[in-house]
């Protein structure tokens, strides 16, 4: 078909010229309607019109470009068609698709017609014709946006009308194709959206539709490659936007060549094209290569940062999906092509788009995890030079004020960790060479990182130092070791391997070979007081205040000692078994994985099986249900489920070695784990984990070298009444009886054992044990804790139903024990001369065994029996000489007599025990008791009277009430032991309810806060926290204004400090005065520590009214221990934990917590902070004005008259609390116009003080900033100063960190200055970039750098003139900063008095 025949169907000969000319004057920016007629005739035009029209055309623009045929324009010309008219008519049909309620035929012959013009556009000839119009090109081209439905899958065509509620409504839009995560999107765009869903396409329509828009993009390449872009940039930014957002219009399957085909149609999908119409464009045919590049990049830079960018507005998040994802790792493959292909023009380029990836990188974990994988892949295609350049501008970024650039920093260096090492002679450039080691990038930009002032930056860069070393790369790992080696060498790897001469499986290290050796060296002082400083603020981070720093510096810490970084000593152990006790639950749970990782690794290390068993036994019994689990699971798998039988022809593989080993340590080092043990065979029984299998292998495992362990698991079975073979248990008996060797643990695990079975055993077997039991009890050559199990298994073997015969079996054999040990007493008692070849250790025995006999046997307790334990402490040999059995009407104290401490210690719990059963006894011995305790010296006998008189108070809770003050006096003790047994037994009593916060019992704890042990403090914290607290949530509040009279000892109040102590209590429990002013306040500041705001708000109060009122009113006298009392109280007030945490919490997120993704969540509760912070601040602001005002005008008052050095104290706090009023100074102290005038000015000069001391610290010498050397640059935390205006697509400027705070290597030592450029003045105006960003003085030679400068690229504006007034200016070296301006201040009151005068 001829040409002119395929135009038939345009009807272009009956198109009006007024409408024509009407078209082109619009611009092509507006629909023109057509006459009705000529309007339905062309809308009669279908696919095959237009698809043969598009086919003439190409054959004849292939013909006329190789000249075998006529030219196009000159057909036209002779057959008088108007090409004017046929550019109007055509985009007739482009302006009528691109409506938002265009059908599915409009759309295509829209698509079609802007095909047809792309083609005629791309013919030789038709800038001389005329066609070309820059409107006109941008809507064809862009079309494919306005008639591709942008949801065309979710859309669905509505099943019945709208109700007549809905009509004047917008419905909500279902989604667009690309999903982003913004809440707020444009009006133009939603209404667009939801008039599409009305329209339905079906599958076939859409069919039509991409076919269509193939058509188009095809066209659109192929003019690419025939009319030259070069002077029309716009046209070339335009096309650029167009292919990038047609990247996202459909998934690719499998994998993209980039290669330029010769026939477009060659290409299978529309991305496929986008990236060669990409590509055509960086052509020189467009334009300079390397301003085509940055255009380019550019766009596909919004496209690897997984956002959308649509105009000057601020780029949305995409949802990661998989599309996403796979657009994005095209794009990537795509640059990397182009830099491949391009390489010298590209790489410059190649630096500014890794550096905008870095700078306009998001906070969220998984886009800064694909953001640095791009870096690494695109680095990957780097020079060593170019390289080098970026590592050293990374180090740069690295140190941004912004926290989420030092955060990208840390995850890009794990990416390039990862990557082959580049050695330094791959650089010419020696100045660049230390940037190339990954020794460079650990110790300068991901270790130095944990001084950061962000506690995200910190946990992350620890936590990724531990991945360090599961890099198979040994340069890292030996970068890492040198940074923790404290023993003053330096690890190297054997024979100096390179990783380059490392075969494949030579690369995976293992914990047992890694091929580490020391070298000694010469100066290795300095080197090992920088990595025991290193260990050290590792060490303290485990303990920081942050969850997640004290989580990732549990990591790091446990991968260097898995590794053998730093040694396996208890000091660094003990910090990750401290860990498993973690106040928060997420700590917990981490530390145990810890632990268990460094079991896997150090199985054979007792000091790690120590540490495994510490963290992990004792989380048995946590509060937290989630951490019990993850304890029971991990003793599952490391104990019971390693249990096979025993074979002494089969050796222990290692996990049984293992198993076998840990309960070793629990049946002798770790034996104070035995109660926690315990629970978790309560639990497993519970889980019916007992089978008799498993129960016949531990019977197997009595008779091997590890009997201990099997015992102890045997006797934790048995416990939870589990029914177990006899035999082989009763054998164990009989050879235990009749052996000397069993260990003291073995002995009480098989007497338990014994008891525990004993109801299953008949009665001679029974009889037959119990006769083994008596002659071996009588022998006392059993130690205390045998003799304790003994009898026990004896009372499990004489237990019936009848009560009767029990207690008659009991009194029977317990009795006989008892009568035996009398006469032991009464034999070293009563002969002259019989304590001076006394036996100690029978001596025990024999009081211990007559203690525990007793308890079973209270009617046996005669009372000379009492009588000769009595003479165990003070002298009555002449009255149990004499026959007397009476006891002594009255005893004032222990009497000293000869017999060692230990024996006298022993004496007072056999006492105590007799006690336990026989009130009177309780009655006459308290006081001997309690008069002990404040004089006696034995450390031992005082130790052991605690005990007995907290067990005491449990069974006889009135009678030991009195003498509670007594017991809570040991609080003070001279002895630490002491002072820890008297806080754990007055926990436990306080919690069971069995003692009361009464008289001074609370004042008595407080002191523990301050005590000189650290051990002792800790315990108190946490028995008053953790344990207390939780019971009694207003137990602080409760007693705090006591607390201020009580530890100053001011008792002239009429309510507070009235309780009744003695002379010697207050002189031992007394913290008045200024030396211990100190202690006060670490009180005071614990309490307020752990106050909830309602508290805090509500203390503030009664403190007004019990303190300041009363001195207002002169209730309270303003004498010296008034004075004292009142600068305490405004002292107390001053402190920053009075202030409410609803002030001063951050509105960004809760202190220590994760950094959260910005989902509607996080914004939910940042608003809500904002509302709460709002109400909270009124509330304050009230009482303040109502309560507190009042009372501090009369106070000052009061003050001045009587001239008290108090005075300063109320300003001071005044000052501190006006800080959050400061605009309202003279609306709050309207009633005394002076002190509202002092205010202000003191004020004003501390917020002077405050800025010329920031502006000192950001001054800085003027000069080049230079890049210390690799070795020293380790930097510190950021310190704030002013952003530059960012700018489109440039260099970035971070806030940059003024100066370089170089740290000396690896330490937290004092920032040490270097010379850095200060940006002054810098001023940048509104539309003032163009193709150079910035423009530095005339004349002046700086070398721009990260901080100072930006580079040359386009911007979003487009190419444009710079006038002189849009330049950048900085400071030269010949310019000096000006001096600070004195000040000239004056106080107001002098002005007001100087103008009264006037």
């Amino acid at each position: 078909m001829s040409l002119i025949s395929a135009l038939q169907f345009l009807r272009l000969n009956e198109i009006p010229e007024a409408w024509v000319n009407a078209v082109w004057d619009l611009e092509f920016t507006e629909w023109k309607p057509l006459d009705d007629t000529i309007a339905e005739q062309l809308s009669v035009s279908g696919d095959k019109d237009f698809r043969t029209l598009y086919q003439c055309l190409l054959d004849h623009a292939v013909d006329q470009q190789d000249g075998a045929l006529q030219s196009i324009w000159s057909i036209l010309g002779e057959n008088h068609v108007s090409i004017k008219s046929l550019v109007a008519v055509l985009s007739f049909f482009v302006l009528a698709g691109k409506a938002k309620t265009a059908n599915v035929q409009q759309r295509v012959s829209s698509l079609h017609a802007a095909s047809l013009y792309l083609l005629l556009l791309g013919v030789q000839g038709s800038i001389a014709a005329k066609v070309f119009h820059e409107v006109l090109l941008h809507t064809c081209s862009d079309l494919t946006s306005h008639c591709w439905p942008q949801d065309s899958r979710k859309k669905r065509k509505k099943d019945g009308p709208k109700s007549s509620q809905a009509d004047g409504k917008r419905s909500k839009p279902q989604g667009k194709d690309t999903a982003e995560l913004g809440v707020n999107e444009a009006d133009d765009e939603e209404e667009e959206q939801e008039e599409e869903e009305e329209l339905h396409f079906s599958p076939q329509d859409l069919v039509k539709i991409r076919d269509a828009v193939v058509l188009l993009v095809q066209s659109l390449l192929r003019l690419l490659q025939a009319f030259p872009l070069k002077d029309r940039l716009q046209s070339a930014d335009n096309c650029t936007q167009i292919f990038c957002k047609l990247l996202h219009f459909e998934p690719v399957p499998g994998e993209m060549t980039f290669a330029t085909p010769q026939d477009v149609t060659q290409l299978r999908s529309v991305p496929e094209m986008a990236f060669c119409g990409l590509q055509l464009l960086c052509s020189s045919k467009h334009g300079d290569q390397k301003e085509s590049l940055r255009r380019v990049f550019h766009r596909l830079l919004y496209i690897i940062l997984m956002m959308n960018k649509e105009g000057r507005g601020k780029p949305s998040l995409l949802i990661p999906s998989q599309t996403v994802l796979s657009t994005r790792d095209q794009t990537i493959h795509f640059v990397c092509h182009l830099v491949e292909k391009l390489k010298e023009i590209a790489l410059p380029v190649l630096q500014i788009l890794l550096q905008h990836i870095c700078f306009q990188m998001v906070e969220k974990s998984d886009f800064r995890s694909h953001g640095a994988q791009a870096v690494g892949m695109l680095t990957s295609q780097m020079t060593s030079k170019d390289y080098a350049c970026f590592i050293k501008w990374l180090f740069k970024f690295s140190n941004s004020s912004k926290m989420v650039c030092r955060l990208f920093s840390v995850d890009v260096v794990m990416v390039l960790l990862e990557q082959p090492e580049r050695g330094p002679q791959e650089c010419q450039d020696a100045d660049l060479s230390c940037f190339l080691p990954h020794k460079f990038l650990i110790q300068n930009l991901l270790f130095a990182r944990r001084v950061d002032e962000s506690p995200s930056v910190q946990s992350h860069a620890l936590a990724c130092l531990a991945q360090c070393l599961e890099l198979p790369s040994f340069n890292v790992t030996r970068a890492v070791h040198n940074l923790f080696s404290a023993t003053g060498t330096q690890t190297v790897l054997e024979g100096e391997i390179t990783e380059g001469s490392l075969s494949s499986h030579q690369t995976q290290k293992s914990y047992q070979t890694l091929p580490f050796k020391t070298v000694e060296i010469t100066s290795a002082d300095s080197f090992q007081c920088e990595a025991k400083e290193n260990l050290a603020h590792l060490l303290r981070r485990v303990q920081d205040s942050k969850t997640h720093v004290r989580k990732s510096a549990l990591q790091a810490l446990v991968g260097l000692l898995k590794h053998s970084v730093i040694p396996l000593s208890w000091e660094n152990l003990a910090m990750v078994s401290e860990r498993c006790r973690d106040p928060a639950v997420s700590v917990k749970k981490k530390a145990m994985q810890c632990v268990a990782e460094l079991l896997a690794a150090k199985p054979g290390s007792s000091v790690v099986q120590k540490v495994w068993l510490q963290g992990v036994v004792p989380a048995l019994v946590d509060p937290e249900n989630s951490v019990r689990d993850k304890a029971l699971e991990a003793l599952d798998q490391v104990l019971l489920s390693q249990l096979k039988p025993y074979s002494a022809s089969r050796h222990l593989d290692a996990g049984q070695r293992l198993t076998w080993d840990l309960l070793g340590l629990l049946s002798s080092e770790c034996r104070n784990l035995s109660w926690y043990f315990s629970r978790a065979f309560t639990m497993w029984s519970k889980q019916n984990k007992f089978t008799e299998v498993l129960i016949a292998n531990l019977i197997s495992h009595t008779e091997a070298d590890h009997a201990a362990g099997a015992w102890l698991l045997l006797s934790k079975v048995t416990a939870s009444s589990i029914s177990v073979p006899h035999g082989k248990i009763l054998d164990a008996w009989h050879s235990m009886v009749r052996s000397k060797n069993i260990t003291v643990t073995t002995c009480c695990h098989i007497l338990g054992v014994m008891g525990d079975i004993a109801e299953d055993l008949n009665k001679d077997t029974k009889e037959r044990i119990v006769a083994d039991l008596m002659s071996w009890l009588k022998t006392f050559t059993l130690s205390l804790e045998v003799i304790c199990a003994a009898m026990e298994t004896l009372y499990q073997l004489g237990r019936s139903k009848d009560i009767k015969q029990t207690q008659a079996f009991l009194s029977l054999h317990c009795g006989e024990l008892m009568s035996v040990c009398e006469a032991y007493l009464a034999s070293v008692l009563l002969r002259e001369k019989g304590a001076q070849n006394l036996n100690e250790e029978l001596m025990v025995k024999h009081l211990h065994t007559l203690g525990v006999a007793s308890l079973h046997c209270p009617a046996k307790v005669s009372k000379r029996t009492v009588l000769l334990v009595e003479s165990v402490l003070m002298i009555h040999s002449d009255k149990l000489a004499e026959g007397h059995e009476e006891l002594p009407a009255s005893l004032s104290q222990f009497k000293a007599n000869s017999l060692p401490t230990r024996v006298r210690a022993h004496g007072v719990l056999t006492l105590g025990k007799l006690c336990l059963q026989h009130e009177e006894l309780v009655k006459k011995y308290l006081p001997v008791f309690a008069r002990e305790l404040e004089v006696g010296t034995e450390v031992a006998v005082r130790n052991n009277l605690v005990v007995i008189m907290c067990d005491l108070s449990i069974r006889y809770t009135n009678r030991v009430d009195n003498y509670i003050p007594n017991i809570s006096a040991c609080l003070q003790d001279s002895e630490a032991i002491i002072r820890e047994h008297t806080l754990i037994m007055l926990t436990n009593l306080l919690q069971e309810e069995f003692v009361k916060w009464k008289g001074s019992l609370f004042f008595h704890f407080m002191l523990a806060l301050v005590d000189p042990v650290p051990s002792v403090v800790s315990l108190c914290e946490y028995c008053l926290v953790q344990v207390l607290l939780k019971d009694n949530p207003e137990m602080f509040s409760q007693h705090f204004i006591e607390c201020i009279f009580h530890f100053s000892d001011y008792s002239k109040h009429k309510s507070y400090n009235r309780l009744p102590q003695s002379e010697r209590e207050k002189a031992r429990f007394s913290l008045k005065g200024p030396q211990h002013r100190e202690k006060r306040f670490r009180i005071y500041r614990f309490l307020l520590e752990h106050f909830t705001d309602t508290q805090r708000f509500n203390i503030t109060v009664k403190i007004n009214q019990s303190i300041l009122a009363c001195f207002a009113d002169e209730e309270l006298q303003l004498d010296a221990d008034g004075a004292e009392v009142l600068s305490e109280t405004f002292n107390i007030l001053s402190l920053k934990e009075m202030k409410l945490q609803a002030m001063s919490t951050p509105i960004e997120g809760a202190e220590g917590e994760e950094p959260e993704d910005e989902n509607m969540a996080t914004i939910m509760k940042a608003v809500l902070q904002v509302a709460q912070k709002k109400v909270v601040s009124q509330v304050q602001k009230k009482a303040f004005i109502e309560n507190t005002v009042p009372l501090i005008i009369s106070l000052k008052s009061l003050l001045e008259k009587k001239r008290s050095p108090v005075l300063r104290d109320l300003m001071d706090y005044l000052h501190v609390t006006m800080q959050d009023y400061r605009n309202e100074v003279k609306e709050l102290f309207s009633g005394d116009e002076q002190l509202a005038a002092e205010l202000e000015f003191d004020l004003k000069t501390s917020e002077k003080e405050r800025e010329m001391s920031k502006q000192v610290d950001n001054c800085s010498l003027t000069g080049d900033a230079q890049v210390p050397p690799a070795q020293s640059l380790v930097q510190g935390s950021p310190v704030r100063s002013a952003p530059l205006l960012p700018l489109s697509f440039a260099t970035p400027q971070p806030l940059h960190l003024n100066p370089l705070a170089a740290r000396l290597s690896h330490t937290d030592r004092a920032a040490q200055h270097v010379q850095s450029m200060a940006l002054e003045g810098t001023v940048m105006h509104k539309g003032a970039v163009d193709a150079r960003a910035i423009s530095t003085p005339k004349g002046v030679n700086i070398n721009l750098t990260f901080g100072e400068g930006v580079s040359v690229i386009f911007s979003d504006q487009g190419p444009s003139l710079v006038s002189d007034t849009s330049v950048l200016h900085m400071r030269s070296k010949e310019e000096q900063a000006p001096g600070l301006r004195q000040w000239n201040v004056q106080s107001p009151l002098r002005q007001r008095k100087k103008s009264s005068k006037d």
